[in-house]
């Protein structure tokens, strides 16, 4: 297919500064509109379709890791620079293109990390949520990782690095060792992989489209449920025909590395959130606001005390979430702050130069002291099921590593993911804000006007004993 297209519908050329694809793909956005009819039709088949494709999936990389685990050469993770042929090889070894290499291409292969908000979106229609999401995030994770680690371990060991294949590595390797029929079975079986990570990929779609229009914040035409078939069906395909379109004319490394950042940037939010919620008050915390809680936020003193909780407070107040709520944005800023010199001044920082090395203790001291200022808050007694550890490390970690993995994508990446955000600021703040707005306003009066026939009985009840006297 690919090369019959090459040849008669060839279309090599950027806009906005995305490639296009050498040649429209017919089949691929064809099985895109399949699995969205799928599900807009139909959620319960499709769910059983897909634990079909998952087990044969979990299956052949089983198959992969044991079969290629007997052609093993551990002389291929050792490889000196003399052994490698004439080209851009690195320096061989374990880390042939160095630590940098190996954070640039785990940047790039994140997408394979992507699919937790399938979990998280279905929480409505699990038993127990607040018990069942967490075991199943942390299982499937688990999964993921052994499933990556043991496919990427065993094919570098069989293969030497410089002859992996870019377009099909694993059959190639079964090839390179003289195992024709495993080659077959791993490439049928990487088709089910394919259809597998495909629907997880649209599965939350229905969800997402229909919580995000009861919300307001897109068309609520698009969450309208289809009486007959239990799902958004006008915003599932129309969301499904932008996808299949994007998949026919864009190449697949720009669509990768859009989906990374994007999924980088949603992984930091989620860390950011972690912080500001778990520092912010809740119904069960003790009330320690002052009844001048105004003047607290114009009194500097006031703000310059609580910053490090200098009067040790045991529980959180109005002044402490929002010292939090500003820490995190600066810390969410320094740490692109830090990334960027870290990433764009590599041979500054190597040739000790004292601005680059300034730069990088600067920002890396102003994120420590945010950290400990942050964890000096008193947190929320509220009761969770489950509990993110080491807070505020590990979510702060988490930030600064995501936007690490950020930096280390191409400056076009950049530049499609502000269009793509602009896109969607556009849509918030020209329609969604405003439903949103009206929405709390509509709460608003409503609550008034309950409050109103609450007084009205109240008042009714009182003159009762007065007329049956």
């Amino acid at each position: 297919m690919k090369r019959a297209f090459s040849e008669s519908m060839p279309m090599d050329v950027e806009v906005l500064s995305m490639k296009l694809a050498e040649y429209p793909d017919f089949f691929a956005c064809g099985m895109t509109l399949l699995f969205v009819c799928a599900l807009a039709f139909g959620a319960k088949e499709s769910s059983t379709v897909n634990n079909l494709f998952t087990f044969l999936n979990i299956g052949v990389v089983l198959y992969v890791i044991i079969t290629g685990a007997f052609k093993s050469n551990g002389e291929n993770w050792t490889l000196s620079k003399e052994d490698l042929p004439s080209g851009n090889w690195g320096e061989g070894g374990f880390f042939p293109y160095g630590v940098t290499g190996m954070i640039s291409g785990a940047a790039t292969c994140f997408y394979g990390f992507v699919g937790f908000d399938c979990v998280a979106t279905t929480g409505e229609e699990a038993k127990n949520p607040q018990k069942a999401i967490p075991i199943a995030i942390v299982a499937s994770l688990t999964i993921i990782f052994l499933a990556y680690f043991g496919v990427s371990a065993v094919l570098t060991l069989m293969v030497p690095y410089y002859l992996q294949d870019e377009d099909g590595p694993i059959p190639k390797a079964f090839e390179y060792v003289g195992w024709p029929a495993a080659k077959w079975i791993v490439s049928i079986g990487a088709i089910f992989g394919l259809l597998t990570s495909l629907f997880g990929a649209l599965f939350p779609l229905p969800r997402i489209i229909y919580a995000m229009s009861s919300d307001g914040v897109i068309f609520r035409f698009l969450g309208k449920v289809n009486p007959r078939f239990q799902t958004p069906v006008v915003g599932t395909l129309i969301a499904g025909i932008l996808t299949a379109f994007m998949t026919l004319i864009f190449d697949l490394k720009e669509l990768v590395d859009m989906m990374s950042i994007g999924t980088l940037m949603a992984y930091s939010i989620v860390a950011a959130c972690v912080l500001l919620l778990r520092y912010q008050r809740s119904d069960v915390d003790e009330d320690l606001d002052h009844s001048t809680q105004d003047s607290l936020w114009k009194n500097i003193k006031e703000i310059l005390i609580q910053i490090f909780n200098f009067r040790r407070l045991k529980s959180p107040t109005t002044l402490s979430g929002g010292i939090v709520a500003w820490e995190v944005l600066i810390f969410f800023l320094g740490s692109l702050a830090l990334t960027a010199c870290i990433v764009h001044a590599e041979e500054p920082l190597s040739n000790s130069e004292p601005l680059a090395i300034f730069g990088v203790v600067f920002f890396s001291v102003c994120l420590l002291l945010i950290m400990v200022s942050i964890g000096l808050q008193s947190p929320s007694k509220k009761e969770l099921s489950f509990k993110v550890p080491l807070v505020p490390v590990l979510p702060g970690l988490s930030v600064v590593v995501n936007v690490y993995l950020m930096m280390m994508l191409s400056v076009e990446t950049w530049i499609r993911f502000g269009v793509w955000m602009a896109i969607g600021f556009i849509i918030y703040f020209g329609y969604g804000i405003w439903q949103e707005w009206r929405l709390l306003r509509f709460i608003s009066e409503e609550n008034r006007r309950a409050a109103r026939e609450i007084n009205d009985l109240f008042s009714i009840s009182k003159s009762v004993p007065t007329v049956l006297k």
